[in-house]
């Protein structure tokens, strides 16, 4: 069990990381805040609580994996692997600027850390199956997570790599839904409905969690519960808040992929202080 204090401390690093993304959002005049901000939760508990990885050798054999299907989000990847030593959290505010190894979507060939490139959305989870297979066959021990988001689940390619972790019994495989009911044309219920996405997901052979993806504990409790599966993949599916922890991006579809002006970030970073 993860004692109080760790879970305080947790917490307060996710909030370090919530500042880091609107710094960078601001400083590079345009990014993804809504979708970072909902997902720092879920990040800073799997990195700084599960995640076998090593910032002094990133390409550690026996590394977990990471992957962020939902690659516009990349500020929030960014912010955690700055937090955990893999980069100075001071470049962070070269963010999508011209030969930054902080691109707009996550790049594999020039940022310590990233295991794959990403910004198609519905691609990651078969990213995710490949790195689950080769562990299995390399037999390193190595656990996979990727995080979907939740609009992204209407992708086709989403399914077909459910379907084939679920044949391959990849209980090494762990996705992570981003769960925040907006994407960027409105609510997702409204541009293509996903429920009853839990019954769709046991539907395809999946362990499912089901998790308030801003209560700490409960994240950590679903981590736990995920690793002693065997035999299928397990998905958590966390609810969350887009734009979490500032009062004017919270649930407002409008800043899926608007920065903040000086003023709004100035005023974000009090309430996230």
């Amino acid at each position: 069990m993860t004692s109080p204090d760790k879970i305080e401390l947790l917490m307060q690093r996710a909030k370090a990381v919530r500042r880091h993304i609107i710094r960078m959002i601001a400083a590079a005049g345009s990014g993804h805040p809504g979708g970072s901000l909902s997902g720092a939760d879920l990040l800073v508990a799997l990195y700084f609580a599960k995640l076998r990885h090593d910032p002094k050798n990133p390409c550690l054999r026996t590394r977990d994996r990471f992957h962020l299907s939902k690659g516009h989000c990349a500020p929030l990847w960014y912010a955690v692997l700055a937090e955990a030593g893999y980069f100075p959290v001071e470049t962070l505010t070269s963010l999508r600027k011209l030969g930054s190894v902080f691109q707009g979507h996550p790049d594999m060939k020039c940022t310590p850390g990233v295991e794959m490139s990403s910004g198609s959305l519905g691609q990651g989870l078969s990213v995710g199956v490949g790195m689950a297979l080769a562990s299995r066959l390399d037999k390193t021990g190595s656990r996979v997570y990727v995080m979907i988001g939740d609009g992204e689940c209407q992708e086709g390619q989403i399914w077909e790599a459910a379907m084939s972790a679920a044949h391959y019994k990849l209980d090494n495989l762990f996705a992570i839904i981003d769960h925040n009911n907006l994407q960027i044309d409105g609510p997702v219920s409204e541009v293509m409905a996903i429920e009853p996405i839990s019954d769709k997901w046991r539907a395809f052979g999946w362990h499912v969690l089901n998790v308030d993806g801003h209560d700490m504990k409960a994240i950590l409790g679903a981590y736990d519960e995920a690793e002693k599966v065997k035999g299928k993949p397990t998905v958590i599916i966390a609810k969350t808040t887009k734009g979490k922890g500032v009062s004017f991006m919270e649930n407002g579809v409008e800043w899926h992929g608007v920065a903040p002006n000086a003023k709004q970030a100035e005023q974000a970073l009090r309430e996230l202080a």
